[in-house]
């Protein structure tokens, strides 16, 4: 399966939610399997992370604080959620500025010589942001936006390319 096969499959997943303000902002390849981030076309805000699997194309919500952190589209979402309702946060109350020297005092403590990329990607509850080792792609953790609980993703395998999209209003 390609990259932009897996940007299908997700084009697709999300049409059979019935969202309509929705949007793939990003497309990532690792070793293990593909890596999306969907966003509100609206808000910008990212709604849900989704993994594709590499040989069967089949998308799911992504384990993690997609699930559990995600206030709104998340197992705990409130309102529209596509799995069930409950009661995590919606708002982050941390800004990205902080969830990124969050991020980075994990890394130094756990995975030293790795950094956190300058951007933290929002979602309802919490933050996503890339790790790099030498200016390089190697992973990503998400900060919960009102505890600053860190949840590195320790599921995708070596990174290998990625596709972005920019939003537009």
């Amino acid at each position: 399966m390609s990259i932009d096969e897996a940007r299908e499959a997700v084009e697709q997943y999300i049409a059979r939610l019935g969202y309509p303000n929705l949007e793939v902002a990003e497309v990532m390849e690792f070793e293990h399997n593909f890596y999306a981030i969907v966003r509100e076309t609206d808000t910008g805000i990212g709604a849900m992370e989704l993994l594709i699997d590499k040989r069967t194309g089949a998308v799911g919500p992504e384990m993690g604080p997609n699930m559990m952190w995600n206030g709104k589209y998340g197992m705990h979402g409130r309102g529209r959620g596509w799995m069930m309702g409950g009661g995590a946060a919606i708002t982050n109350t941390i800004s990205p500025e902080e969830a990124l020297r969050i991020a980075q005092r994990w890394l130094d403590a756990y995975r030293p010589g790795v950094t956190v990329e300058e951007h933290a990607d929002p979602f309802y509850g919490y933050y996503t942001i890339h790790t790099m080792r030498d200016g390089r792609i190697e992973g990503m953790l998400s900060v919960n936006g009102t505890t600053g609980q860190v949840w590195y993703h320790t599921w995708h395998g070596e990174f290998i390319r990625m596709v972005e999209e920019e939003h537009t209003d």
